[in-house]
């Protein structure tokens, strides 16, 4: 081998030491502390309401972490026959349902049309659905508030309802597309070719494939429309009409220089508890929705 040749060799590059891994600052602990205090300060402002709404009423006012005497008449006046909340939890029961099956219902036809189908401007259709969902319910109320009052629908559960509406499907939608959109265009195609048309590879294929997403997005959705306020209180105001968190906005004190805070405090948690029930029994559920797409 002449020195000529080994020469020529380019030089071989010595190997590169692998950088250490950067540690996060915060350790174990850190992390677990940081946990602790992030759900204590969601959790604080659900803990006082419950434990304000344990105490009497001349106690409303005390600051001790929890009640001196612990009462419920709070709940026993929530429930008095002046308040008529046991119909208001009902109307907030038929509204939010209504809301959220019909809103499955459409979302989930347009949200395959716009994840499965080809066609011209599908991207502007999407784009003009969730640019719906960006209005301010406030900037609704009075053109609707006009043409109800002109087709008879004030004082009904339609006038709650439909408006809801214009605010769930584009929810749903969304949801539901940007799902959908993760599941194999493979599946329905083999179902096909075995004979199936295409609703039935819907129907059968798709849909329990789709069931996590459907989960999720009806849970959001009925959240979204058992708290709605703006609508509720300015298209009804009939008592037997009016939804849960209308009547807590109207209870009154004993006279009229007393705000009923145990009554609103206790009317809170009863409120709150569906919703609490609900999370907890599909938590797994909203889970596998929210995260779908994320993992292979």
């Amino acid at each position: 081998m002449t020195a000529t040749s080994v020469a020529a060799r380019p030089a071989v590059a010595a190997p590169r030491t692998a950088r250490p891994r950067r540690r996060s600052r915060l350790g174990p602990i850190g992390r677990v502390l940081a946990i602790i205090v992030i759900a204590l300060y969601c959790l604080a402002p659900f803990y006082w309401m419950i434990v304000s709404s344990l105490r009497r009423t001349s106690d409303i006012f005390d600051n001790s972490l929890l009640p001196t005497t612990w009462s419920l008449e709070s709940y026993a006046q929530v429930f008095s026959g002046s308040s008529n909340f046991g119909r208001a939890l009902l109307n907030s029961l038929i509204v939010a349902t209504t809301t959220t099956t019909l809103a499955l219902a459409l979302g989930i036809f347009a949200a395959y049309a716009i994840s499965r189908l080809n066609f011209r401007f599908k991207s502007a259709i999407l784009a003009i659905v969730i640019a719906t969902s960006m209005f301010p319910g406030i900037s609704v109320v009075v053109p609707l508030l006009r043409l109800f009052s002109d087709i008879g629908w004030i004082n009904t559960y339609q006038a709650m309802i439909v408006p809801s509406l214009s605010f769930a499907i584009p929810l749903a939608v969304w949801n539901l597309t940007t799902f959908m959109k993760q599941l194999p265009y493979d599946l329905e195609e083999a179902a096909m070719i075995d004979g199936a048309t295409k609703w039935q590879a819907f129907r059968k294929i798709l849909l329990p494939l789709a069931a996590p997403g459907v989960f999720t997005t009806a849970i959001l959705t009925f959240i979204h429309s058992w708290n709605e306020f703006i609508i509720a209180l300015s298209m009804v105001n009939d008592p037997a009409v009016q939804t849960a968190t209308v009547a807590i906005s109207k209870f009154t004190g004993a006279s009229e220089f007393e705000a009923p805070y145990g009554q609103q405090m206790a009317a809170g948690v009863i409120v709150t508890i569906p919703l609490v029930i609900v999370i907890l029994f599909f938590q797994r559920r909203i889970v596998e929705g929210l995260t779908s797409g994320a993992t292979k």
